[in-house]
């Protein structure tokens, strides 16, 4: 597979066609639960663990039922608030309810403390022991963002503090993981694949190579030293599955 190479400028303008006030309840688009998820986390000041947290849940949730079912809003607001205790990060829940309830009606105000408030106190309570008995209470996870951690302190090593400081690769690789908590299909591969490959995401961007290695070669490609058991085959499958996220349409309605 040839070398990915990622535009950032079109990327950025990209982005910019998409910042438009998103109506969640009435787009039909794909993935927007998960981003309300984002935003909302964003907007509760979460620390970026604890949002990779709650979209890990989110998507480990809808992987066990019928989507069909349930208020993907719901669940995912549900999860937000899970994943604060879990991560030690926690949100009152009245802050959960009104940062959810206006990103979904824009424009709001804060609701007062009536049957509004309640029923939705109430269904978030209910909806967070829905996923932890759907998820057999194993809330428990292994997250990239350790296994990334330990990968870029070696690679500081290789590359020389010149190189790794004059540019963003840990700033990079760490936007590509955390925006490909927004697809269902981080469930499928190991963590310290994802790391891995968010890493040389990065490093391909801004035309970086490890010294001594050859990526055309699979006997010397760097992360070799980190794991015996990625193939470059499932080099770039993993790698197309996490620059998906990017894909879009003129009209926008398609995030993954």
């Amino acid at each position: 597979m040839k070398d990915v190479v990622i535009d950032l400028h079109a990327r950025e303008s990209n982005k910019g066609a998409r910042n438009g006030v998103t109506d969640y309840r009435k787009s039909k688009e794909m993935g927007l639960p998960a981003r309300f998820l984002f935003e909302c986390s964003i907007k509760l000041n979460q620390k970026p663990l604890t949002t990779a947290m709650a979209a890990i849940i989110f998507h480990r949730f809808f992987k066990e039922v019928d989507k069909t079912n349930y208020d993907e809003f719901l669940i995912a607001a549900s999860a937000l608030y899970l994943a604060g205790k879990l991560k030690d990060d926690p949100v009152k829940i009245r802050d959960v309810i009104n940062v959810t309830h206006n990103t979904l009606n824009r424009g709001s105000v804060p609701l007062e403390l009536d049957d509004e408030y309640w029923a939705m106190r109430d269904a978030i309570v209910q909806a967070e022991l829905l996923i932890t008995r759907m998820l057999k209470f194993d809330l428990s996870t292994v997250h990239p963002h350790k296994y990334m951690l330990h990968y870029m302190k070696s690679l500081q090593g290789w590359l020389g503090v010149t190189v790794w400081n004059s540019t963003p690769i840990a700033k990079t690789s760490a936007a590509f993981l955390q925006d490909f908590h927004h697809s269902p299909e981080i469930l499928n591969y190991k963590p310290s694949h994802v790391a891995i490959c968010c890493l040389s995401l990065a490093m391909q961007t801004y035309g970086v190579q490890v010294p001594l290695t050859n990526e055309s070669d699979e006997n010397t490609n760097w992360y070799l030293a980190f794991v015996s058991d990625l193939s470059k085959a499932q080099h770039w499958e993993l790698s197309e599955k996490i620059l998906k996220i990017y894909e879009t349409t003129r009209d926008d309605k398609k995030y993954y």
